[in-house]
């Protein structure tokens, strides 16, 4: 049991009966309390020299777990830099004022007005440039609601690319971006899109109040950084695809309170903070998505299949695909983050083969299932 295993089990009741989260949220909160756990049922291994057993239980498989969520962000990583073409990419990042977070925490339904405002203004910006030749960039949007205090904080990170390819299937590198028309832009039209989209009859006097705050739109990072073809895959993992906090960011519990750190945005100074745990739990909790809510989204060259862009070279070609892939299955990454072969017996050095699945889905004595996977391992040795 890892350490946010431990806080969620020892305050179970409090967070069912004080916070009262809706059933989406019980439900992963169940699924990362029993991660690993082999009365849920698992995989058993055997070795076909000596007999020896081995049970590997199954992961939750939740965005909220941070095991599983790690696994996740490196599949996701992954297939997300099979789309990239073979060019430069930018970092963005589109913010949000203060004033309008919590309408996106009340109301879940309007995040998708920050994918539709920040799709809508990459692809005016581009089309700005040349409207007879129509030229369209490849682009991944990714939702955070976290800042680094975990606190609610929506933004779009957006990785684009620096150059579009037009209808009649020539490229065109774009080195500069224009900030104001992006700020602008994105502050419009996200504005025009929750006013739309919400019922609050005193949104008007908030988007007033956003525009009298934001003279020069809302803040959006598009400076150059180093985002080169060749570390892309590495650059997504960091920045696009990552759970809200790593275990090894929680420094210590001691039952009423949790420690965490983080190093602040605005000058990456080192921030160690105390709060009780219940604080700690309710700031975690807010950020697990709606059950099948895409935080992740494709837009421009990325989201299409045309047989114009089939002349689009990858930063990743194809033949490479199955061994990257490979790198994300479940026994290598044992083996490169821990420096062992799980499936090596110990008992005389030979690789363990698939014996059968258990789904329990009660909780049954772990003594059962190896008496079960003995009793095969005697009918498969009879039988040869």
């Amino acid at each position: 049991m890892n350490i946010l295993q431990k806080i969620f089990t020892d305050h179970y009741e409090e967070i069912q009966y004080i916070l009262h989260p809706s059933e989406n949220v019980m439900q992963n909160i169940d699924k990362m309390i029993n991660c690993g756990d082999p009365a849920f049922g698992g995989a058993m291994y055997v070795c076909p020299d000596c007999g020896k057993l081995k049970f590997v239980p199954f992961r939750c498989h939740s965005r909220f777990c941070p095991t599983c969520g790690t696994k996740y962000a490196m599949e996701r990583t992954t297939n997300m830099s099979f789309k990239l073409a073979n060019v430069q990419h930018r970092h963005c990042v589109f913010t949000i004022d203060e004033n309008l977070r919590h309408y996106f925490e009340e109301d879940r339904s309007l995040l998708n007005c920050l994918f539709h405002a920040a799709n809508s203004v990459v692809l005016r910006m581009f089309y700005k440039m040349n409207k007879s030749q129509n030229y369209t960039p490849g682009f991944i949007l990714v939702l955070h609601t976290f800042g680094r205090d975990l606190k609610w904080n929506p933004h779009i990170h957006c990785l684009l690319s620096e150059g579009g390819l037009s209808d009649a299937g020539s490229w065109k590198n774009v080195k500069y971006f224009d900030y104001t028309f992006l700020r602008n832009a994105f502050r419009t039209a996200l504005l025009n899109e929750m006013e739309a989209c919400t019922n609050d009859p005193t949104f008007r006097k908030i988007k007033s109040l956003c525009y009298k705050n934001n003279e020069h739109g809302f803040y959006v990072y598009a400076k150059p950084n180093k985002c080169n073809p060749n570390e892309i895959t590495k650059y997504i993992g960091r920045y696009l695809g990552r759970p809200v906090i790593a275990t090894s960011r929680i420094d210590n519990y001691d039952g009423e309170n949790v420690t965490f750190h983080y190093n602040r945005h605005e000058d990456e100074q080192y921030v160690e903070e105390t709060i009780p745990v219940l604080d700690f739990i309710k700031r975690l909790i807010r950020h697990i998505p709606e059950r099948h809510f895409k935080m992740i989204r494709y837009g421009g060259l990325y989201a299409r299949h045309r047989k114009s862009d089939e002349c689009l070279y990858r930063a990743i070609h194809k033949s490479k695909h199955q061994i990257l892939r490979s790198f994300t299955e479940w026994r290598k990454c044992i083996i490169m983050s821990f420096g062992y072969d799980p499936l090596k017996c110990p008992k005389c050095g030979s690789t363990m083969e698939l014996l059968d699945l258990y789904f329990n889905y009660e909780r049954v004595p772990l003594e059962n299932l190896y008496e079960q996977a003995m009793s095969k391992v005697r009918e498969l040795r009879s039988s040869a």
